[in-house]
């Protein structure tokens, strides 16, 4: 039996989601929760084999930094996110924090039965989509040939920035931790698309990840 604990912050989902899964595929719902913190407690009372957990939960820790934390605490526990944000950043960033799988509130409640089976044998699962994005960005570092010494072109400050443009601070919050103005910022990440060839925010996002950058608290 895999025994599952549902996070979302909204309770209408939390109950769609267990009269859909508990009870199909040797599956048993065990606890629900609306926010990171809850569902990091729970999941110490429970010790559910696999945390379905949403990404966007406003009231409370959202569910990357839970993902995060909870990883780092009981690394035994997959987690598979499910949100309905179809996007490279999010899926780069939620991998990075430990999640073992991504899939979409769109997608048919088939796969998503597959996915907790597949996260709970100890193997990954990416919504078919997801997939497309890391073999696009795998190809594209192959052709450009993944050159290391750009980084070495970085000042300090500029890595500062990346890192915390990583971790999805915006402007004016990068401004307020590093105590400088908003405009210094944004020269500072203009730089950092020069110097490294790239073009967007989720492309920063990507090299931070690759080069190691990323160390949450």
């Amino acid at each position: 039996m895999v025994k599952l604990l549902i996070v979302d912050d909204h309770a209408v989902v939390r109950s769609g989601l267990m009269m859909l899964l508990n009870g199909k595929n040797n599956i048993e719902v065990i606890g629900e929760a609306s926010e990171g913190d809850e569902a990091i407690q729970k999941a110490k009372e429970l010790n559910p084999d696999v945390v379905l957990m949403d990404l966007s939960m406003p009231h409370g820790k959202d569910g990357l930094t839970a993902t995060q934390e909870l990883h780092e605490l009981m690394p035994n526990i997959a987690i598979l996110i499910l949100t309905m944000h179809d996007d490279e950043e999010y899926l780069f960033r939620a991998i990075q924090s430990g999640a073992s799988g991504y899939i979409l509130k769109n997608a048919p409640h088939e796969d998503l039965l597959g996915a907790i089976e597949s996260v709970s044998t100890g193997n990954a699962y990416l919504t078919p989509s997801a997939t497309k994005v890391l073999m696009s960005g795998y190809l594209d570092r192959v052709k450009k040939g993944d050159n290391a010494d750009t980084f070495a072109l970085l000042s300090e400050r500029e890595k500062e920035v990346l890192e915390w443009i990583a971790k999805g601070y915006s402007n004016k919050e990068i401004a307020e931790r590093l105590v400088i103005s908003v405009k210094t910022v944004e020269s500072h990440k203009s730089n950092l698309m020069e110097k490294l060839g790239l073009k967007s925010r989720p492309e920063l996002v990507k090299y931070a990840m690759k080069k190691g950058l990323l160390h949450f608290e």
